[in-house]
């Protein structure tokens, strides 16, 4: 999971490829007609954290590596999708790629930008799609339903999975996603293997026009709110062309123009932040000459799993991780004068690594 993948996704014209633009610094055409984007655009956007030029001050790293998100702007959707309208079936694959979907939502009136239905409806929009996704994982369920059901016949007991679908077929059928559903550890782990949609964590980015800045909210967001607040999802409003315009400018430029609007924090910064949250991911970092590099691991990760993101050699021969908290080893100035401090810390196998930790791995 060090390349967290998240789809853009949204109908079309709603400011998905100008968002992409902005959040990777690759202009992709962007342009005021529907499927203007066909195949997926893949960006790899390292992940802004101070915390690694710090780290490689002290240490005189030769490089730095930060964590990095990878985000796939997804062909506009339209009604009919799961029934292969539009560039359906090849929409969807490419969502089934992604660990987390960021849908945008057009939440600004303009008439010079064609809107795919007319007018702006957040609501609406948002539950077109929700409405493929829901059709597509429909499909998909009753496929493996009906096999697991052939493959049952003549047993006393139909397997777990068996029951599951049924309970997801329902769910579905009542318009509702997978995610909606409290899955058990054990229901989780059987639908491991079942490229669902609608069970992806999804965060709603509606996209503002620049007069809404620098709250970035007006009635069209609220109803986007209230709505994401029901299903459990997260909500990151952003101004794309904004973004974009942002984008085009150095770093100390960046941080005037953001100064000159009230605005502490870029939307990417925003996005990254929810969208781990939203995963449960952290990072750690490990530094010395060669590099300081940030590690991305699911939060709860015990040392020898978070040690073999590196390598799978020092998972397998883990014996120890020398551990110091970030605070500590910037007040320290090294890690030895941090071990001299009593500051380092010898953590075994059982020890679960937290965002604030440079960690060094001993192995056999």
């Amino acid at each position: 999971m060090s390349n967290l993948a998240c789809g853009i996704v949204g109908l079309p014209n709603v400011g998905k490829s100008t968002l992409f633009n902005a959040l990777t610094k690759q202009m992709v055409a962007a342009s005021n007609f529907p499927f203007c984007t066909i195949e997926p655009n893949v960006g790899i956007v390292p992940i802004p954290d101070p915390r690694l030029s710090a780290l490689s001050a002290l240490t005189h790293s030769e490089k730095i590596v930060p964590a990095a998100i990878r985000f796939v702007d997804i062909a506009g959707l339209v009604e009919g999708a799961a029934q292969g309208e539009g560039l359906g079936n090849k929409f969807l694959h490419n969502i089934r790629e992604t660990d987390l979907i960021v849908h945008v939502v057009r939440c600004f009136e303009n008439d010079n930008i064609v809107h795919v239905h007319g007018k702006c409806d957040p609501i609406h929009d948002i539950e077109v799609i929700n409405l493929e996704l829901i059709l597509a994982d429909l499909q998909t369920a009753e496929k493996v339903l009906e096999r697991m059901k052939k493959e049952a016949k003549g047993k006393k007991e139909l397997p777990e999975e068996v029951s599951l679908l049924q309970k997801i077929v329902t769910t579905l059928e009542a318009a509702r996603p997978i995610r909606s559903l409290e899955l058990k550890v054990r229901e989780l782990s059987l639908l491991k293997t079942i490229p669902f949609l609608t069970q992806k964590p999804v965060l709603y980015a509606p996209n503002v026009a620049e007069e809404d800045l620098p709250g970035m909210t007006n009635p069209f967001v609220e109803k986007v709110i209230s709505f994401a607040r029901e299903e459990g999802a997260a909500v990151v409003p952003i101004c794309a062309r904004f973004e974009e315009e942002l984008a085009s400018l150095s770093e100390v430029e960046a941080a005037e123009f953001l100064a000159s609007f009230g605005i502490s924090e870029t939307g990417l910064q925003r996005l990254i932040k929810t969208a781990f949250a939203k995963l449960g991911l952290i990072t750690y970092y490990t530094t010395g000459e060669k590099e300081t590099r940030a590690w991305t691991v699911t939060q709860g990760s015990k040392a020898p799993e978070a040690a073999g993101k590196i390598h799978t050699d020092l998972q397998k021969g883990f014996i120890r991780a020398e551990v110091i908290s970030y605070d500590d080893f910037m007040a320290c100035k090294s890690r030895e004068a941090a071990r001299k401090a009593g500051k380092a810390r010898v953590e075994g196998k059982e020890y679960v690594v937290t965002g604030d930790d440079v960690i060094e791995f001993f192995h056999n």
